[in-house]
């Protein structure tokens, strides 16, 4: 869903469009003494932000002392620009883009992690003619946007003996499964597997995934959460953490109540898809949301060097921390 529209905005500049403020989740009633905290999110709310979400709910920001603000943004593209302007004080972002904003100059920087392994993922139709990435060749592709998801795909192919030569890639405008539906592409890479594989189920159209991960693509934290350089070690953004912890313990000890609280602060989310969706996000939470694996960051730096998304491999420290 949500990379396939942000890989092309890594460059600092003011913002100017209007954000879409969310619903309010049914929080405990913050004080007036409260530290206001905003934080854009990547897209319209989702489980993938299930610790925000369950922290604001229930009251567990406000035990920090927080009036955490939740915010969807009118661009997709905008959050971390909006945080290196200072008109937010943390963005949920994405480690790929990181590293490629990191190599632009945009003074931001990875303070947590929500989502700890890749969502991304190459699929076709379950019990159609690929069932293995080499059944790919001759094959049409769709993808939404180039760059890492062409990244992503070659080194997929490569993995199994193919090129992206022996493929046919075509653009298919963000419409995944049904650009699969109707027969117009095989597969398609950027499908994100804890929702467009449940979608197609539910579509009575079961997909099959290939994850990148285990064939030839570094592993990386697909959420993150980002600040402005010289605001990362602000307290109230080590108390964000906190209480992202917190409320992940409790989304793991508690997930039915959890739910629960989710769909109570956002109605419109209670569906079959986002309770699927839900189930599938849980196991791939950040267990310490402040920890950082640099190793990680420097592995997938060196990937993206050597796919050509990036001239220069920048010390981890510039542009990932690991809040204390």
């Amino acid at each position: 869903m949500r990379l396939k529209s942000l890989l092309l905005a890594a460059g600092i500049g003011l913002w100017t469009a209007a954000t879409a403020l969310l619903p309010p989740a049914n929080a405990a009633t913050s004080t007036a003494s409260a530290e206001k905290v905003t934080i854009m999110l990547d897209w319209f709310v989702n489980p993938d932000h299930a610790p925000l979400v369950i922290a604001k709910a229930k009251g567990f920001f406000a035990d920090e002392g927080l009036d955490v603000d939740l915010q969807a943004p009118a661009d997709p593209n905008d959050p971390p620009k909006l945080v290196a302007a200072g008109k937010a004080d943390l963005a949920v972002s994405y480690q790929p883009q990181l590293h490629l904003q990191a190599a632009e100059g945009l003074p931001v920087v990875r303070v947590g992690t929500l989502v700890a392994t890749p969502l991304n993922s190459l699929v076709a139709l379950k019990g159609g003619p690929i069932a293995s990435l080499k059944d790919l060749k001759g094959r049409k592709i769709g993808y939404s946007v180039g760059g890492f998801e062409d990244a992503v795909l070659g080194a997929m192919l490569e993995s199994a003996g193919l090129k992206l030569s022996d493929v046919e890639l075509v653009n298919i405008n963000f419409s995944l499964s049904p650009a699969i539906y109707a027969g117009q592409v095989d597969a398609v890479i950027g499908a994100f597997r804890n929702f467009e594989l449940n979608q197609m189920d539910l579509a009575g159209k079961p997909g099959i995934a290939f994850y990148p991960e285990e064939n030839g693509v570094p592993a990386y934290d697909e959420l993150i959460l980002i600040a402005r350089k010289d605001r990362a070690n602000a307290p109230a953004l080590k108390k964000v953490l906190a209480a992202s912890e917190r409320a992940v313990q409790y989304i793991l000890n508690h997930p039915t109540e959890a739910w629960d609280a989710f769909v109570k602060a956002y109605p419109e989310l209670n569906d079959d898809l986002n309770k699927r969706a839900w189930a599938d996000t849980l196991p791939r939470l950040a267990l310490r949301p402040a920890a950082l694996d640099s190793g990680r960051y420097q592995r997938f730096a060196e990937f993206l060097k050597q796919r050509g998304l990036i001239k220069d491999i920048l010390p981890v420290e510039q542009y990932a921390v690991a809040v204390r």
